[in-house]
């Protein structure tokens, strides 16, 4: 079993997709197929405040991980705010998810970031137990006002 932790590829595109959706269907969410795209160019353009890094086991894309800068009132470097985490269910529990959290954390600390933060839903208790692992949740309740 050979775990590699590396920024996505062009083409990681097709194994990509089929995380994503099992991501999108984990949230219960639909996104459209153009916005799905977006989402992917926007992924792999290197001018786009969005980076992308995968998993894989073996050759096989098994997790990808989301992550940008963001720039902040309270801090000189701002903060690494990871979006999204994904590990296809058949090989959750093995290592992959802290092993794409740490490639974040390793990038967050060489752009001197204060923090690395991300969210998740209350009821989300396999990805919970891992992320308590890292640190307690913050306390703070995030709100939404829906703008389309």
């Amino acid at each position: 079993m050979s775990l590699e932790i590396r920024a996505v590829r062009t083409a990681d595109k097709e194994q990509w997709q089929v995380l994503w959706q099992g991501y999108l269907d984990f949230y219960r969410t639909e996104l459209s197929p153009a916005q799905s795209e977006m989402t992917w160019s926007r992924i792999i353009d290197p001018e786009f405040n969005i980076n992308c890094a995968i998993a894989t086991l073996n050759g096989d894309v098994i997790g990808f991980v989301t992550y940008n800068l963001q720039n902040s009132t309270w801090s000189e470097n701002g903060h690494c705010y990871l979006e999204d985490l994904f590990v296809a269910k058949s090989v959750r529990g093995q290592g992959a998810g802290r092993a794409l959290i740490e490639f974040v954390k390793s990038f967050a600390v060489e752009k001197k970031c204060s923090r690395l933060y991300w969210n998740t839903d209350e009821d989300n208790a396999t990805a919970r137990r891992l992320y308590d692992t890292y640190a307690l949740e913050s306390g703070k309740r995030q709100y939404r006002i829906p703008l389309i």
